[in-house]
């Protein structure tokens, strides 16, 4: 393998690979080779699959880097059916906070919230979820409701924030009421990197939180939580889709994309 490349290095007169002692990477001129290849090789396996029924096409290994929140939320507990539906698909979904190179570790699909930044990577959105502020009525009769956002910068009430796991700071609560918007500077005492640890504290009694409306609806109509702000449920945070080929999209990615789609879009309309 090693002496191919070299020959292809040659050939084309540039380095596709940094090596060092411990690691080998794309370089940026590898990196464009291979956002061109990967949809031809794509287009070979799926010329290749065609003779087949289009069930059968959905063939390989589909490695989809996935939001831990999603996954575990609407995706985990409908795997089995997709998986039943497509029995020559192996799938390796990869849970984690960040997106990492999507190109460089080979992923097929990518699910993820928030804006994606600019890149070579063809975006999808999938939804818009509204971000609602919540506390346990344990806390609210503890340490009173608030009545506007800005209140929870005196100081007189415990936050509890998100950090980025893209950025490592902490998210910005942000506040919309039509076309009013306020950030405030939540200057919180504690700071949590996942989203299933800050449901488990706010629902504890520590605090308020600002929470993705998806993943929350039972609890408010529960009762387990209340809505602070109820005239402040304008803003939103998106879900995206991002796979590498703007040209092609490979049958196998397709049909595991539909069928997020087909769940997330399930989930929204129950909720």
């Amino acid at each position: 393998m090693s002496r191919a490349i070299a020959r292809l290095e040659a050939r084309l007169g540039v380095r596709l690979l940094e090596r060092t002692t411990r690691t080998v990477t794309l370089s940026e001129e590898g990196r464009r080779l291979y956002e061109q290849i990967v949809p031809l090789l794509a287009g070979l396996e799926e010329a290749a699959a065609s003779v087949t029924t289009s069930k059968d096409a959905v063939r390989g290994t589909l490695r989809v880097n996935m939001d831990p929140f999603i996954s575990q939320l609407l995706l985990g507990p409908q795997l089995s059916r997709f998986l039943k539906r497509f029995p020559a698909l192996k799938l390796e979904l990869i849970t984690r906070e960040r997106l990492g190179d999507l190109v460089a570790e080979g992923f097929d699909l990518a699910i993820r919230f928030g804006e994606p930044r600019p890149s070579v990577l063809v975006a999808r959105k999938l939804l818009d979820t509204r971000v609602i502020t919540v506390a346990s009525p344990v806390y609210l009769k503890r340490a009173g409701r608030p009545k506007h956002p800005s209140e929870l910068e005196e100081g007189n009430h415990r936050l509890i924030d998100f950090r980025d796991p893209e950025t490592g700071r902490p998210y910005e609560w942000a506040f919309r009421q039509g076309r009013k918007e306020i950030e405030i500077n939540a200057n919180a005492q504690l700071l949590l990197s996942d989203v299933a640890t800050i449901h488990a504290v706010c629902l504890a009694g520590y605090g308020i939180a600002q929470l993705l409306e998806l993943g929350i609806e039972t609890l408010i109509e529960s009762g387990r939580l209340e809505v602070v702000f109820p005239d402040w449920l304008d803003e939103r945070f998106p879900l995206y889709a991002l796979h590498p080929s703007r040209n092609y999209l490979p049958q196998k990615t397709r049909a595991f994309l539909d069928f997020v789609i087909a769940t997330v879009k399930s989930s929204t309309s129950t909720a």
